[in-house]
């Protein structure tokens, strides 16, 4: 990095003090979307006894409230349950939404009623904001009186992880999921094919696993812990293209013209599986059968951008005899038969696919999907300037649309200009914080032009992000922009109210030893 971890103490040691006092609501991020302080009241938390649970449900809340407790108090809580107590949590089905909670602090105890045991515990995560703040402000353990009635804008909020460029082990994976967590983020993408690694090891095909790779039991233990913390984990297999990885294991399933091309695993790139190899399809079918054996989300994510079609299938004398068969005009209508058989194993299988959007054209102008999608399809769009001709397409088509545009969400570019990567850098486009920040997942178009409008996602591209502190540096505090985008009411946003709460939750990913970069760049003099 070119900021060592004492420079980074020194500039956040700096600007953080500056803004603690600032406002009442300085590290509530992302934004609630109700928030009303009682004047003149506060709860002493040196008096807390117990937190009480309605039902033994909540017991993943309590216990990360617990875990709060004593580290920002010094104090260890017993958790009880159905009994009066200063902190209480509870289930409240009159509520709308299953994340919407209410936090309501009097001077005489905390309650937080959610409308399931999920949004409970994002109620948790907002306390313990109210108390990174409050109890950086003073030292007899008062936290302000607060009524906060929230609930968020988007379903859908994720980020992406990509272990296939670089690995990725389960407990870095694990300490990034509880920074998701602090910030609302209900969905972890794991990106577990390339190019560069096939990252799962199966039973039926123990030869895909490259070197390093996840088991079988860790992806349970991914998965676990990321449930007891609201997280679902969508898995993702990159195909038909970025299977590198996967012919150099099974050379035979490529277009026939590659056969006998070497492939180097981190160098040969645009190889694609061949569309008119039955082999390809009875493989994958037993693949996305054990994928969805573990992964218990409704979605599986089978990729389908960046296909290199006319260096592989529009080459392929296979490829081109069913192109002939079918009656096709083009080598890109075979994505229909192939997506037709690889998305059937998906449903059979009791999931739902997600696929990259993909466009007859990778800049503007561009007027129609690259292929005809199929009527379940959830897609994301990803691509620079083309989001605004994919929330057209999807809207007309009734296609849910998660929101990933590459100007505001590609976290792997720099966030600055000479700032990393320093390495695999293609000439990346500079997205920093501000720009970030300015993302409306809606595009400011009207209600019913964005209704089919999902979610949000930040992707963390691996190819020059080597490990965990890279991988925190490059989200953090983009990811904080985000978190609010896929939260917060646009009139409940503000750039300059973002700034001042982004400043103690970069104080607290520093004393929790998380990696991030310091945006001097926005600091007014």
């Amino acid at each position: 990095m070119t900021l060592k971890f004492s420079a980074l103490l020194c500039l956040v040691l700096l600007i953080s003090p500056i803004h603690l006092n600032a406002q009442k609501k300085s590290a509530l991020l992302p934004m609630p979307n109700s928030v009303a302080y009682k004047d003149g009241e506060s709860f002493m938390l040196k008096n807390i006894t117990s937190i009480s649970i309605g039902s033994k449900d909540l017991n993943p809340s309590a216990e990360a409230l617990q875990k709060i407790i004593e580290n920002r108090l010094g104090k260890e809580i017993p958790v009880v349950t159905g009994k009066k107590s200063d902190i209480t949590l509870t289930i409240d089905k009159a509520l709308k939404g299953d994340e919407h909670y209410i936090l309501d602090i009097t001077d005489k105890k905390i309650a937080i009623k959610g409308a399931t045991p999920k949004a409970v515990f994002r109620g948790v995560m907002t306390l313990d904001q109210l108390l990174m703040n409050d109890l950086g402000m003073n030292k007899d353990g008062a936290v302000t009186a607060v009524k906060i009635d929230d609930s968020p804008r988007f379903g859908y909020r994720a980020l992406m992880l990509d272990p296939a460029r670089n690995f990725l082990p389960v407990d870095d994976v694990k300490r990034f999921i509880d920074q998701m967590a602090k910030y609302k983020f209900n969905v972890l993408q794991l990106h577990l094919s390339d190019d560069q690694g096939w990252r799962l090891k199966l039973d039926k095909h123990p030869e895909l696993s490259s070197p390093q790779a996840y088991s079988k039991d860790d992806i349970r233990d991914i998965v676990n812990y990321a449930a007891d913390r609201y997280i679902d984990v969508v898995p993702e297999l990159d195909i038909p293209g970025h299977t590198a990885a996967f012919l150099s294991v099974y050379p035979d399933l490529g277009c026939v013209h590659k056969k006998d091309e070497k492939i180097e695993v981190g160098t040969t790139v645009n190889r694609m599986l061949c569309a008119a190899n039955p082999e390809v399809y009875s493989l994958f079918e037993d693949v996305i059968a054990e994928v969805a054996s573990l992964f218990p989300y409704e979605y599986i994510h089978l990729g389908g951008d960046e296909a290199a079609i006319p260096e592989n299938w529009a080459k392929c004398d296979s490829c081109l005899a069913l192109m002939q068969q079918l009656g096709y005009d083009s080598p890109s209508q075979l994505m229909i038969p192939f997506f037709d058989k690889m998305l059937g194993f998906v449903r059979q299988n009791g999931k739902k696919p997600i696929l990259w959007c993909e466009l007859n054209n990778i800049y503007p102008p561009a007027d129609k999907y690259l292929f005809p999608y199929p009527e379940d399809i959830t897609l994301v769009t990803w691509r620079a300037r083309l989001t605004p001709t994919c929330i057209e397409l999807t809207g007309k088509s009734g296609f849910p649309l998660i929101m990933a545009p590459g100007e505001y969400t590609y976290f792997d570019y720099p966030q600055l200009k000479g700032d990393l990567p320093e390495f695999n850098n293609w000439g990346m486009p500079v997205t920093t914080l501000k720009q970030s920040y300015e993302f409306d997942p809606g595009y400011g178009l009207p209600a019913k032009d964005q209704a089919h409008i999902t979610g949000v996602m930040g992707t963390l591209w691996g190819e020059a992000i080597k490990d965990i502190n890279r991988v925190t540096y490059m989200a953090f505090p983009r990811s904080l922009a985000l978190a609010e985008a896929g939260w917060t009411q646009m009139e409940n946003r503000g750039w300059d109210s973002f700034k001042e709460r982004m400043y103690p939750n970069l104080y607290d990913l520093m004393l929790n030893g998380v990696s991030f970069r310091v945006p001097f760049e926005i600091v007014e003099p």
